[in-house]
């Protein structure tokens, strides 16, 4: 195809400055299939499936758009050309970027070079890979021509789109609180489109933990009243006996309300540890990324931790305890005061780090291997592949960072239950080691996994339907 793409529409780099509006000229009129001048959406579509050149829908879509000047609905020939032109310009300088020993190729070892310096680490094997989509007479470097063939309607304008590929979604809610916060582009800032993605992220988070909200309540019943007799059915058969179905939802508004200001201050943090952390200009590596996320998570938390205890406290609740968030907010400030708002802060504080940065190891160790062992044609893993290195990434997470959640929700709820000493940290956990074993230090956590794979997919769906409704561009 990029053979034919050259010979047919695009002469050769000699005839490229003489004469580019007859190239243009021609490929428009191969788009323009009723030769009434202009192109719809409908004729870029089919043209460039029957050129040979099929991108999707959102690419497609993408092209349109940023072409479409004067947003009638079609493009008109000096529109096109004029998309056409200011691509070449920004692959242009792409290809330049890359192109490190200035010697008109792309070579694998440039490839690695480059995205170690936007933070992706791969092998000169994986590069390889990536190149082979690209080169398109086997010679395993890529010239200009090639680089301009490849992505001419390929709305991606530079290498950073291969790492956007990979990094975690926004999206993705399992209930937890420690991941690091996304990334976002220059342009995504600039024209909004990351508030519209923070807000889908956070209607899907809602969704999806109002759904999983009956295990995530059972989690911290078995982690509160913590005994070897209780287990899933029994633990879901007393809640319901002691405050009906809608006693199964206690506790998640609250969990539902924190998701606005967590996310806020956490993105904020983010880019002000970013910024604290690298020189201007200087590209995130996983270290920096792993730092910042980690202190954006712990700023965040310390801001809505009292919102953590609030809903710790209504999920352990008996029925009637307290008339609601602030009921509940009142009776601690009267009868225990401020500081047991900030009752199990440390342990909490302490888990970020094993959370973010095995969470943080753990994806990058799955990426390496699909891209080693599966990495074709193109370097998308699909939506399939990274919801799966997401969740499971996450949840291996979690597992190393569950004893301390499980002494941080003690902590919080140890003045509600009866007869229960007001422990420390290192009181509790020696306390839950010694009365109940190494496994008391896991008790919850099987309602805590049933979560996930539902909590993934709900997440995922809504999270899409709501960047189509708020009109975030698709990658």
């Amino acid at each position: 195809m990029l053979r034919w793409l050259r010979a047919f529409v695009l002469p050769t780099a000699a005839c490229q400055d003489a004469e580019p509006p007859t190239r243009y000229e021609t490929l428009f009129r191969a788009l323009d299939r009723n030769g009434d001048g202009v192109v719809d959406i409908g004729e870029l579509q089919q043209g460039l499936q029957s050129l040979g050149i099929p991108l999707g829908q959102d690419a497609e879509e993408k092209i349109f758009t940023t072409g479409d000047v004067n947003k009638d609905g079609k493009l008109d020939f000096e529109e096109f050309m004029k998309y056409l032109k200011d691509h070449e310009k920004k692959m242009k300088l792409a290809f330049k970027s890359l192109d490190k020993n200035n010697d008109g190729k792309i070579e694998p070892s440039e490839i690695v070079q480059s995205l170690q310096m936007l933070g992706l680490h791969i092998s000169e094997k994986q590069a390889e890979l990536i190149l082979q989509s690209i080169d398109s007479d086997g010679t395993m470097t890529v010239d200009w021509n090639e680089w301009r063939d490849y992505f001419l309607f390929n709305p991606v304008t530079d290498i950073e789109e291969i790492i956007r590929f990979w990094k975690h979604s926004t999206g993705i809610d399992i209930g937890d609180s420690l991941t690091i916060p996304d990334e976002f582009t220059e342009d995504e800032k600039k024209s909004g489109q990351w508030w519209r993605q923070l807000l889908a992220g956070g209607v899907a988070g809602a969704v999806s933990r109002t759904s999983t909200a009956p295990l995530d309540r059972l989690k911290v019943m078995m982690q509160v009243h913590g005994s070897k007799s209780m287990n899933i059915f029994g633990g879901f058969r007393q809640m319901v006996k002691e405050g009906g179905i809608r006693s199964l939802w206690r506790g998640n508004g609250t969990n539902v309300i924190k998701i606005a200001p967590e996310t806020a201050v956490k993105f904020w943090a983010y880019e002000q540890y970013k910024k604290l952390l690298t020189e201007e200009g200087q590209k995130l590596g996983t270290f920096e990324r792993f730092i910042s996320g980690s202190m954006a998570g712990a700023t965040a938390q310390t801001f809505i931790y009292p919102m953590e205890v609030l809903k710790t406290r209504l999920a352990v609740a008996k029925t009637g305890q307290y008339s609601g968030i602030y009921g509940c907010a009142k009776k601690i400030l009267k009868h225990e005061g401020f500081g047991a708002f900030y009752k199990g802060y440390i342990p909490n504080l302490l888990g970020i780090i094993p959370y973010a940065g095995i969470d943080l190891a753990v994806y990058e160790l799955l990426k390496s291997y699909w891209l080693d062992n599966f990495a074709k044609d193109s370097v998308n893993p699909g939506v399939m592949v990274l919801l799966s290195c997401g969740a499971l990434s996450s949840t291996c997470g979690q597992l190393a960072s569950y004893p301390l959640a499980l002494v941080r929700t003690r902590m919080q709820a140890q003045a509600t239950v009866e007869g229960a000493p007001q422990l420390s940290m290192v009181g509790l956990f020696q306390r839950i080691v010694s009365k109940e074993g190494v496994s008391g230090l896991y008790r919850g956590i099987t309602p805590n996994f049933m979560k996930v794979l539902p909590a993934v997919g709900i997440s995922y769906v809504v999270y899409e339907n709501m960047k189509q409704t708020l009109g975030v561009a698709q990658k």
